[in-house]
């Protein structure tokens, strides 16, 4: 007999089954994410006929310019979530402050926390690009959310994920116990099962994932270390291959199923680093470490640092454990000598 064909409502379903609390409110928010998902998809593999290209001539809470894209799949997943009565809150990496449920619906007890479309600025080279989401139990009291329940580390969360919108659409997320994965079959309209229990190599493809662009604004350590990936340290006498599309969910995609590093670190630019803690590292840390890899601002878990701010900065490696273990001797190592952060 062939195997059964598995939609991600069924395997959503089959996963809440094994927790005899459940409510099915958690499973719900899941759905509603995969609905907001097809929705992006479907939007993104229109853009080149459709006026949604380029920028809206505002900027976001970094100063970025904001993609038309970026406002749409922000909208997008706002409304798919905001009245199930499912969530207390929600944050978005588009939106200054977090974002209250409106009062004319009714809140649950968890918070969601995305980054709506990252990487939208490479859409019109039609690059790979994603969403990622978190989700965190609500930690305060009172009906309504507070900021403080987004405020919460990594380790906290109980479900995180992405959706990568390349030559096919595929949805990841971990509750926990596993990562899996989903790919759209538009014929049909689902996400189907096609990629379970993933786990990353171990140490997997010798891969290397940065802007090397950056190399003289980094400190001696994270230059010694690129030094090594590049084969330019006689203890390495095999380099390893460089490839960076510049879009995050892409980048991590391609390493967490063929193994490797993904790196953004600080640099004189940006000494707490670039990317974003609660939207974009936090999130895919934990889903490497469910599949065997690891996560670390080069020094620490990145799931142990305590958020301060919504939008939190942090410097970021990701990957095989192996990989991100030797990243971390290298900067540990050379702390202190000539920093230039």
């Amino acid at each position: 007999m062939s195997q059964p064909v598995i939609t991600i409502d069924r395997h959503i379903i089959e996963q809440e089954r094994r927790n005899p609390g459940a409510t099915g409110a958690f499973s719900n928010i899941l759905y509603d994410l995969a609905f907001a998902a097809k929705m992006i998809s479907r939007e993104v593999n229109m853009a080149g006929l459709v006026d949604i290209l380029g920028g809206t001539d505002e900027r976001n809470i970094h100063g970025e310019e904001v993609q038309k894209l970026d406002a749409w799949a922000n909208e997008v997943i706002f409304k798919a979530l905001d009245h199930g009565g499912h969530l207390a809150c929600m944050a978005s990496e588009e939106a200054e402050d977090f974002i209250p449920i409106p009062d004319r619906f009714p809140t649950g007890k968890y918070v969601l926390l995305y980054d709506p479309l990252d990487g939208s600025s490479n859409i019109e080279a039609n690059v790979s690009i994603g969403t990622i989401f978190s989700i965190h139990r609500k930690i305060t009291s009172g009906e309504r959310g507070q900021l403080q329940d987004c405020l919460q580390p990594g380790h906290s969360q109980v479900a995180a994920g992405y959706v990568v919108y390349g030559s096919s659409t595929m949805l990841v997320y971990t509750t926990g116990h596993g990562v899996f994965g989903f790919t759209l079959d538009p014929s049909i309209g689902e996400f189907l099962l096609s990629h379970s229990s993933v786990r990353t190599p171990s140490p997997g493809r010798r891969i290397y994932s940065v802007n090397d662009g950056n190399y003289t604004n980094w400190s001696a350590g994270q230059r010694a270390f690129s030094d090594y990936l590049r084969g330019l340290d006689p203890a390495n006498p095999k380099p390893f291959a460089s490839r960076y599309t510049g879009s995050l969910v892409a980048d991590f995609h391609r390493n967490l199923l063929y193994g490797g590093i993904f790196m953004y670190p600080a640099d004189t630019t940006n000494p707490r680093g670039k990317l974003r803690l609660l939207y974009e590292a936090a999130p895919l840390a934990f889903i490497a470490e469910q599949a065997g890899g690891r996560g670390s601002d080069g020094y620490r878990r990145i799931l142990d640092i305590e958020p301060q701010q919504l939008h939190e900065r942090t410097p970021v490696y990701l990957g095989s454990s192996e990989w991100v273990e030797l990243a971390e001797r290298y900067l540990v190592g050379n702390r202190g000598q000539s920093e230039g952060v």
